[in-house]
């Protein structure tokens, strides 16, 4: 079977595409980046299609396909505005596919049963009712809260449970939810692929438990082995609980603002039989904890969130730059002989940022990750997606992978810390005359008085900590 998949970039998407591989489909990804998308997924099955939905240049025309999953969503990269964003995605989406042989699109939505919603929640029905309006038949699927290693929802919940033993929280923590894992969402979507009784239906789809927000971060606690008291308070306003969610987890603010504004609405599946007739046995929240923590402590996470573009609202185009601008820009550039331990050199450098740090004045870059928090970046603890690799179109805490070539030793990281300018960080190993040397190149292209004035008030820092870091690198 020939199936397109839109958003293949995403977390659905990066979990979908190995289980219709195995099933032995044929595969059109719509990805806005080809070469990030590539450099993860090399398969013979697989076609990549490099499109903008949003950006008409780049339309072209879809293969004969039989099914059309559609997993495209745009709510962390901006505190509102996405909803005429979504919407004109999804409406180019369907002109594109109408004149395929496509049977059938399968959206992944929210459960929307409430008379009042969010931004957010009525978002994702609009583009319901989108899809649903054009001449290729749709099946709906609902979701609430996914439960993965690596999804949204589950890191922000272990970061408050990790970090925080007392939680005085607002009071959408009363506020319940049926969450489902994120195992039974990919067998939900494969198993209503051209199933015609579910054409131009919708169904919700959630696990056994429907949970408050406080007893999943309890129960989360328990299968940690952690004690936790969570104290719920009235007076916490949107706003400050926006603020409290972004400070201590790992989110953008932009996330932080449209998931508090959805947490204030029940998200609870009507009933269906749906896992029945297609034999899926639902897993509780408990397990599904348990079996994203087993793949976190394997290094064996599939996918996460904060890789995909929108947990930071940065410029995608940004991946297209595999080199470093030269004219126009700042450059601090160090060199280390590294003859005879290369090898060793670059295993730390590919373990680099996350748990294991930037190998010099550590103190220094969570206070500089603490004040690109403070206006609204994406912070220091993002972290790594996994301890033992790294891959293009990481996030890597406030940096972006461009380029992450293990053969050629060469590391590329984009900054996407909020800054009057743009910066890069790049590590090679080059073999030279006089042996193999480390060159470690900091590059700062500024945005007019602002940025220039920036690299000279931090330049005196920037001598103290690249000298540290490249010569602790180097001592391997």
């Amino acid at each position: 079977m020939n199936i397109l998949i839109t958003g293949a970039n995403g977390y659905i998407g990066q979990r979908l595409i190995p289980v219709l591989l195995q099933q032995g489909h044929e595969l059109f990804c719509c990805v806005r980046d080809k070469s990030v998308f590539e450099s993860r997924r090399a398969h013979p099955q697989i076609h990549t299609i490099e499109i903008d939905f949003l950006e008409e240049q780049t339309f072209k025309l879809f293969p004969p396909v039989d099914v059309a999953f559609y997993l495209i969503h745009s709510m962390g990269a901006t505190v509102g505005g996405f909803e005429e964003q979504e919407a004109r995605a999804a409406r180019n989406f369907q002109k594109l596919i109408e004149p395929t042989s496509c049977r059938q699109i399968i959206y992944l939505s929210s459960i929307v049963n409430e008379e009042v919603l969010s931004d957010h929640l009525s978002s994702r029905s609009n583009v319901e009712k989108i899809l649903r309006s054009g001449l290729v038949p749709a099946t709906v699927l609902r979701a609430g809260i996914v439960v993965g290693s690596g999804s949204a929802s589950f890191e922000i919940v272990r970061d408050l449970v990790e970090k925080l033993p007392l939680m005085v929280a607002p009071r959408w923590l009363n506020t319940l939810c049926q969450p489902i894992a994120v195992r039974n969402v990919i067998q939900f979507l494969v198993g209503v692929m051209l199933r015609e009784s579910a054409y131009n239906k919708d169904f919700d789809i959630g696990g056994p438990d429907v949970l408050t927000y406080k007893q999943m971060l309890l129960q989360f606690a328990e299968v940690r082995k952690l004690k936790r008291w969570v104290i719920i308070v009235p007076v916490m306003t949107p706003r400050l609980s926006s603020y409290w969610l972004y400070f201590v987890t790992q989110i953008s603010y932009p996330l932080a603002v449209n998931l508090v504004e959805s947490m204030k609405v029940n998200i609870v599946a009507r009933p269906n039989d749906l896992a029945t007739e297609l034999g899926i046995g639902l897993i509780s929240y408990k397990t599904a904890v348990q079996l994203g923590l087993e793949k976190i402590e394997q290094q064996v996470v599939l996918s996460g969130w904060r890789d995909s573009f929108s947990s930071s609202g940065a410029d995608h185009k940004a991946m297209n730059e595999a080199r470093v601008p030269e004219f126009g820009c700042f450059n601090d550039t160090k060199v280390r002989d590294v003859t005879g331990k290369s090898k060793r050199v670059w295993e730390n450098i590919w373990s680099i940022g996350g748990d294991k740090g930037w190998y010099y004045a550590d103190a220094l870059w969570v206070f500089r990750g603490l004040m690109d928090k403070a206006v609204g970046g994406v912070g220091l603890n993002r972290g790594r997606t996994n301890a033992n690799d790294i891959r293009p179109g990481d996030a890597l805490d406030f940096w972006r992978v461009l380029v992450a070539d293990r053969e050629n030793h060469r590391l590329l990281l984009y900054a996407e810390m909020k800054l009057p300018g743009e910066a890069w960080l790049e590590f090679r190993i080059e073999n030279r005359e006089n042996g193999e040397q480390l060159v470690q190149s900091a590059t700062f292209r500024p945005r007019g008085v602002w940025g220039r004035l920036y690299w000279y008030a931090v330049l005196p820092f920037h001598k103290l900590i690249f000298n540290g870091m490249i010569d602790n690198l180097s001592s391997a």
